[in-house]
C-alpha cells in the first residue's frame, strides 16, 4: 500500500467510483402552492331620472346622472399553501453497522443479478476503500472485492509462429462490463456525496485523510482513462504457462490497464466513457 504521505499532493476532486457502490438520497417533494382567485364584485351604476318639465315653457337643465361609488371591498385572504411535509435524508449509521443501510439503497440504484451478487458481502465500505486504493496503484484486489470472473477460457490462435490474442476473448467480459456501465452515474454521484462521511472513516482507518481519499479516487480514474485503445490484433508471447504482451510498451502497462486491454477496445471505451461521465458529475 502506498504511504499516505505520497498522496498529499494530489488535488482534491471527488470523482466517479467506477467499480464501487453507493446509496440513493431521499428526494424532497413539495406540492404546488395554490391560491384562491379573489372574486371581484361588479357594481352597476344607478341613474337618477330627470324630473318631468313644469307647465311653464321653461327649459330646465337636466340633472346629470352620477355613478354610485361602491364601498371598498376587503380583499379575500389568500388560501394557505398546501405544502406537504418535506422528507429529510435518513441519518447515516456508524461504519460498523452500515452494510444493510448501504446495500438497501444500492438495490434502488441497480438491482441486476450481477450487481446484487457483488454487494452481497460484509464490510462493504471498507472493502470499497481498499479496492479503490488498489485501483489507484493499477491493481485489482479481487480477493477483497470479487467481481464476476470472465466466462469461458482464455483463447489464442497462432499464425506463422506468432501467437495472437483471440478477439473472441472480449465477449467473456461483457457481463461484468454491462453491469458496470448500467450504473446511473447521477445516482452514484448522489450516493458518493451522501455516504462520504462513512467512506472518509473507512479511508481514515487505512491512514488517509479526506484530501488523500479524493486523490486516490482521482488517480484510480486516471489509470482507467490512460489505458490505450488497441484496435489492431495483439501479439502475445508465452513464458512457461503465462501469456505476455509481445509489445514491451503494452507489457509495461499497469496490471489494471493490461486487464482492460483483455476486455477489448469497445469494452475499454465503454468503461472510459462511464468514468468521464462520473468526473463531470463529481467535479
Amino acid at each position: 500500500m502506498t504511504s499516505p504521505n505520497t498522496r498529499s499532493n494530489r488535488k482534491s476532486n471527488p470523482s466517479n467510483i467506477v467499480f464501487i457502490v453507493g446509496t440513493l438520497i431521499a428526494v424532497m417533494i413539495i406540492a404546488v402552492v395554490l391560491y384562491n382567485a379573489q372574486n371581484k364584485q361588479d357594481q352597476d351604476l344607478e341613474l337618477i331620472a330627470a324630473p318631468e318639465p313644469v307647465a311653464e315653457d321653461v327649459v330646465q337643465a337636466p340633472v346629470i346622472p352620477e355613478a354610485e361609488i361602491p364601498q371598498a371591498v376587503e380583499p379575500l385572504p389568500a388560501a394557505e399553501p398546501d405544502v406537504k411535509m418535506v422528507s429529510e435524508p435518513p441519518a447515516l449509521p456508524d461504519l460498523d453497522n452500515s452494510d444493510e443501510f448501504i446495500r438497501e439503497r444500492l438495490l434502488l440504484i441497480n438491482d441486476k443479478p450481477e450487481f446484487t451478487k457483488w454487494i452481497n458481502t460484509d464490510d462493504l465500505l471498507r472493502r470499497t476503500a481498499s479496492y479503490t486504493d488498489g485501483l489507484s496503484n493499477g491493481v485489482m484486489l479481487s480477493k477483497i472485492f470479487p467481481l464476476s470472473p470472465p466466462e469461458g477460457k482464455f483463447a489464442t490462435h497462432s499464425s506463422d509462429d506468432t501467437i495472437w490474442l483471440n478477439a473472441g476473448n472480449y465477449e467473456r467480459y461483457n457481463r461484468t462490463i454491462n453491469t458496470i456501465t448500467s450504473l446511473p452515474m447521477d445516482s452514484i454521484a448522489k450516493m458518493f456525496h451522501f455516504s462520504r462521511p462513512l467512506l472518509e472513516k473507512a479511508f481514515s482507518e487505512m491512514g488517509y485523510n479526506p484530501r488523500q481519499m479524493d486523490g486516490i479516487i482521482l488517480q484510480a480514474i486516471d489509470v482507467i482513462l490512460a489505458t490505450p485503445i488497441i484496435v489492431e490484433p495483439i501479439k502475445l508471447t508465452r513464458d512457461s504457462v503465462v501469456y505476455k504482451f509481445a509489445d514491451p510498451a503494452l507489457e509495461s502497462l499497469l496490471p489494471l490497464q493490461k486487464q482492460l486491454l483483455r476486455t477489448g477496445p469497445e469494452n475499454t471505451k465503454r468503461l472510459q466513457q462511464q468514468a468521464s461521465k462520473g468526473l463531470r458529475l463529481f467535479g
